[in-house]
């Protein structure tokens, strides 16, 4: 049975297990990837960039990711199966991002929100429903905390492809979250809780 919990230091074990064995095993060209950039500036990340040549890129992610984690910057929710991380949600508050959230949903808000950035779901347990589990988590805990909305940013394809980390529109809709805004081939998808 798959079961979604936040992010929390305790889990941060879990978290870097999950990047580093079963996350982006597939090939998929958004790996390596900690889910470290939603939170960085554009400096800190030039700075990130420089080091990979020196100590690798999964290396550099991962030693920003366990500074971040130690420092609770990095937000969201952890799927397991059993003891097993398997999937990851990065899900915050919309002020929280540094640059993933687009400029145009920052001026489309509708009150306090939270932002779904990106999912990576371990290959083998892709199709099993742990995206939608994790957006009813994410709308959920957010209206329990006084969010006035959930709003996820996919690309306007309905297709997945290697680069759409956001998760397609389809999956958005099945959770009922309505189109608000089009923009440079993407889509503010809103759910008022």
């Amino acid at each position: 049975m798959i079961t979604i919990k936040p992010l929390t230091a305790e889990l941060s074990k879990d978290y870097l297990d999950f990047f580093d064995s079963r996350a982006f095993t597939d090939d998929n060209p958004n790996g390596p990837c900690y889910c470290t950039s939603p939170y960085q500036d554009e400096e800190t990340i030039k700075k990130m960039v420089k080091k990979f040549k020196i100590f690798g890129v999964k290396n550099t992610l991962r030693k920003y990711a366990v500074r971040m984690l130690k420092e609770n910057k990095i937000q969201g929710y952890l799927a397991f199966d059993g003891d097993l991380s398997v999937g990851w949600c990065n899900a915050a508050d919309i002020e929280s991002y540094a640059g993933f959230v687009p400029a145009f949903a920052k001026d489309n808000t509708c009150g306090k929100t939270v932002s779904i950035v990106c999912f990576e779901i371990a290959p083998e347990y892709r199709g099993r429903g742990i995206a939608t589990a994790f957006i009813e988590r994410v709308c959920n805990d957010a209206k329990e905390k006084g969010y006035t909305a959930v709003e996820g940013y996919p690309k306007l394809s309905e297709q997945r492809d290697d680069f759409d980390f956001q998760g397609p529109v389809q999956l958005y809709k099945k959770a009922g979250f309505i189109e608000v805004v089009r923009e440079n081939e993407q889509i503010i998808m809103r759910k008022i809780l």
